[in-house]
């Protein structure tokens, strides 16, 4: 099986002690590409050397709402240079975060809007984040319309899936999935259609039921995946070449 982690911050210092040896450890997994998405401008020329090191890791430039007191009207000059210079395969980690009460709601609209019109204008996908917006979310991707991407860690709805989809947007399921307690989550994606699914562990973050407590890592996605083939009453062979589709379709890459 070829799998691809649609979401992975694989240049954070966590991985630092063991960059090598995880990513030996995913590929070992079946693991065959990771989208790495940024979250601030400082951390871009890193970013860009860890995937330059490997060509299973694919970067992605933005500025993340949750570190919005770290960015600067600049760095959106300076992310229109990074994504002139053609290494990114989508802008993000973009969105809302409306679950920190600290961070300015307007301030964040701001970013995410600019980051889309960049990406519309550059005709990349987008990785968004949104914790607690979904709806406002919806209401910003609608007006930049014909951008497209990925929800990542999706928590939403199915009413709200389902405008998504209209709206050219995947769904990224990782971790959460595989928590007993997340009934709705499992429950949208047991019917989902499997077109808009795409895999992610969302590492060193929210690692699965049976890791709790750990660094995740991209090798753990096997884990996420046997959790959603048991939802789905399918083989886990069928989940993974899907996803592994949608992901070469969305961010342009060919894993074969």
């Amino acid at each position: 099986m070829r799998l691809v982690d649609s979401h992975s911050h694989f240049d954070v210092d966590a991985f630092d002690v063991d960059r090598i040896e995880a990513l030996a450890r995913a590929r070992d997994a079946g693991v065959v590409a990771q989208i790495v998405p940024a979250i601030d401008a400082k951390g871009w020329p890193r970013l860009h050397e860890v995937c330059a090191s490997d060509p299973c890791l694919h970067a992605a430039y933005g500025l993340h709402p949750v570190y919005l007191p770290d960015h600067e009207p600049h760095h959106l000059v300076t992310l229109r240079e990074r994504l002139t210079s053609g290494d990114g395969v989508a802008v993000g980690e973009i969105g809302l975060d409306y679950f920190l009460d600290q961070l300015n709601r307007d301030q964040q609209q701001h970013y995410f809007e600019a980051q889309l019109a960049l990406a519309r204008e550059f005709e990349l996908p987008v990785i968004v984040h949104a914790r607690r917006a979904v709806d406002a979310v919806i209401a910003t991707l609608r007006r930049f319309a014909p951008v497209r991407g990925v929800i990542h860690s999706f928590a939403g709805s199915p009413e709200q899936a389902e405008q998504l989809y209209k709206l050219g947007y995947m769904l990224g399921i990782g971790g959460p999935v595989t928590y007993d307690r997340a009934q709705r989550l499992r429950r949208l994606v047991a019917t989902m259609p499997l077109d808009y699914l795409l895999l992610e562990t969302d590492s060193p973050d929210q690692p699965d039921a049976a890791w709790r407590g750990q660094r995740n890592e991209p090798a753990r996605l096997p884990v996420v995946l046997d959790v959603i083939a048991e939802l789905r009453s399918e083989s886990r062979e069928a989940i993974a070449a899907a996803t592994t589709a949608n992901a070469e379709r969305m961010f342009g890459i060919n894993v074969s």
